[in-house]
């Protein structure tokens, strides 16, 4: 068994996370160009021909590779990303978002475990099986535009594909369902940002004059998104089965609880939790503005607007049985709003952005590798999860190549707070997924 440095991880993980690389704030421009050129010597000292590339969204994708032994014809990619989320308020974080803060057993700061975590994670494994026999040829792609939609990696991969061909893709970025338990994503439910405006009136009228009568665009758009869930919250979409069945790893309702940090006397709907996570399409208002309450007046509110998440599951059918895609869902969903809009309200949405589902071959060679190793590295039997987070290049390599097989694992586990401001990587996990890794790199031949 491989024995990973704690140290060294510490180390470089440490150096990334003070970088604040979010690509999207040109202010914070310099900080992004220094975590890919640190990511870029990192990958050179551990033996590997390296390369920035700029997109065409200016993001900087760190690609190369490692030649395998002449003996072994076969290739493995390995994904991680290295720019991450803006920090938002300072005084929300509980440690410093730019250095690595160690507590309660787990390594907190932004980007530890999404995902600078798994960059010095591919880092660790390179080192360790340097001198192994019988390797094969090890690509990496460490993507700059993740958090932005990954349009730039899009595009490379479509103008040089051969950058990233391989029998076997690792998208480390995501995690165990819980510290210690080992598990592989093969399920990635799709996804749909939707903007719904409401309008009642040509503009607001006095509330004391008119109130009682007029239309409320606020009262109306509530009602309206209020259709999507039956009484007890489960997600209803006319035209779409919303009964999908779960049939992996389960979610104990104590752990879910903890995982989110549900307050007491919180009721979840009736059912099987994974289902509704994994199976089932679910539609969350991340957004919601009409008059702000701090200039609140006496007044009928006009108009209102929100912004919905649609998640949706591989294998989605419609009511009549026939499988959907993410972007049909959307469409039905948009026509279940503007059917429910009480009051001859005026709906208007628009799909702002899609990212389709996808679905791993659970009994194929790669995986029954992978779950094997994973396996020996933690000493028990690996699992099968899903995840509600969408990564968009999963979908595009699948597309790209269709023969070759995809693997979702990593260290970031449910507890890991990701985007928030308490995100953190327990490093126990980084060093189990060392080792999974490595002992694959040295098996897959």
């Amino acid at each position: 068994m491989f024995s990973p440095s704690r140290q060294r991880i510490f180390d470089d993980l440490s150096q990334m996370v003070a970088f604040e690389s979010v690509h999207v704030n040109s202010s914070l421009r310099a900080h992004y160009e220094a975590c890919a050129q640190w990511v870029h010597d990192a990958f050179v000292k551990v033996g590997a021909t390296t390369q920035i590339i700029e997109g065409i969204d200016k993001s900087l994708a760190i690609l190369g590779e490692i030649p395998g032994d002449p003996a072994n014809e076969r290739t493995v990619l390995l994904y991680a990303h290295h720019d991450i989320v803006p920090l938002g308020p300072r005084e929300d974080w509980d440690h410093e978002p730019l250095e690595i803060t160690e507590k309660d057993g787990r390594w907190w700061g932004r980007g530890t475990a999404d995902c600078k975590g798994h960059i010095a994670m591919h880092l660790e494994v390179l080192r360790l099986i340097k001198d192994e026999p019988n390797l094969p040829t090890i690509k990496f792609v460490i993507e700059g535009s993740e958090e932005n939609g990954g349009l730039g990696l899009k595009h490379l991969l479509e103008e040089r594909p051969e950058l990233f061909e391989a029998e076997a893709i690792f998208v480390v970025d995501t995690g165990n369902a819980e510290p210690g338990v080992p598990s592989i994503v093969t399920l990635q439910r799709g996804s749909a940002q939707i903007r719904v405006h409401c309008e009642t009136m040509e503009a607001p009228v006095h509330s004391g004059k008119f109130g009682g009568a007029a239309v409320d665009a606020v009262a109306a758009l509530i009602r309206t998104l209020d259709s999507v869930r039956d009484e007890e919250g489960r997600c209803v979409i006319d035209g779409v089965d919303c009964t999908g069945e779960w049939g992996g790893e389960e979610y104990p309702e104590e752990k879910f609880r903890a995982d989110t940090g549900m307050l007491d006397g919180t009721e979840l709907p009736e059912g099987d939790i994974a289902s509704f996570i994994w199976a089932r399409p679910a539609v969350s208002i991340t957004g919601f503005s009409s008059t702000p309450v701090e200039d609140a007046i006496n007044a009928v509110p006009a108009t209102a607007q929100a912004h919905l998440n649609l998640r949706v599951p591989p294998q989605q059918r419609n009511s009549a049985g026939k499988r959907i895609t993410t972007a049909k869902t959307a469409k039905l969903l948009i026509e279940h709003l503007q059917k429910h809009t009480p009051w001859g309200a005026q709906v208007h949405a628009e799909i702002l952005a899609i990212n389709r589902s996808y679905a791993a071959d659970e009994d194929g060679e790669i995986l029954n590798l992978l779950r094997e190793c994973m396996s020996d590295a933690y000493g028990m039997d690996a699992s099968e999860i899903g995840t509600g987070g969408s990564i968009p290049l999963t979908v595009e390599l699948h597309e790209a190549f269709p023969d070759s097989e995809i693997a979702l694992f990593g260290a970031a586990d449910l507890t890991s707070a990701i985007h928030s401001p308490q995100e953190s990587v327990d490093p126990t996990e980084i060093e189990h997924m060392v080792q999974t890794e490595a002992l694959f790199l040295t098996r897959f031949h």
